[in-house]
């Protein structure tokens, strides 16, 4: 049973890897079309070329800290990072158009990789932090230790 979770947490958390390397990609993809970066990552940077391949480490960053480090959370953080490439979209007004080919075909698939990717990262990110707690519950529910958990009924 135990192994089971296990393997469904993991599941989510590499879900979550491969929706931030979609969007790293989506990313690339746009950059290789010509597509100018409003945002820049860091905040309050200049969007340049430089700003958008520190926006590819940054998510190829996350991807790592997510698959390798075994901490609850760090789904999370691919989940919010994600988040922010999502709302970026909706708050570019170009999104829209690039999606919807206006900036040519090679623009709307980098759109929508990207997107499709981010969406992945943020829903499974979310599902593999809670699914993470929620084990460390049941872990401490079955050994008997009940300090931080709620009574069974």
């Amino acid at each position: 049973m135990t192994d089971m979770r296990t393997r469904r947490r993991w599941g989510w958390r590499a879900a979550t890897v491969l929706g931030l390397l979609a969007t790293a990609a989506g990313n690339g993809i746009l950059m290789v079309a010509g597509v100018e970066f409003p945002v820049a990552i860091p905040p309050g940077g200049e969007a340049n070329p430089a700003s958008a391949r520190s926006e590819l480490v940054f998510l190829l960053l996350a991807a790592l800290i997510v698959l390798l480090l075994r901490w609850r959370w760090t789904p999370a953080l691919g989940a919010l990072l994600a988040a922010m490439f999502a709302a970026g979209f909706w708050l570019d007004p170009t999104g829209l158009a690039n999606l919807t080919g206006q900036a040519g075909a090679l623009a709307a698939a980098g759109q929508a990789v990207q997107q499709l990717g981010a969406l992945t990262a943020v829903l499974a990110g979310l599902v593999a932090t809670a699914a993470g707690y929620r084990g460390a519950r049941t872990a401490l529910r079955s050994s008997g230790d009940t300090r931080t958990c709620t009574p069974s009924r």
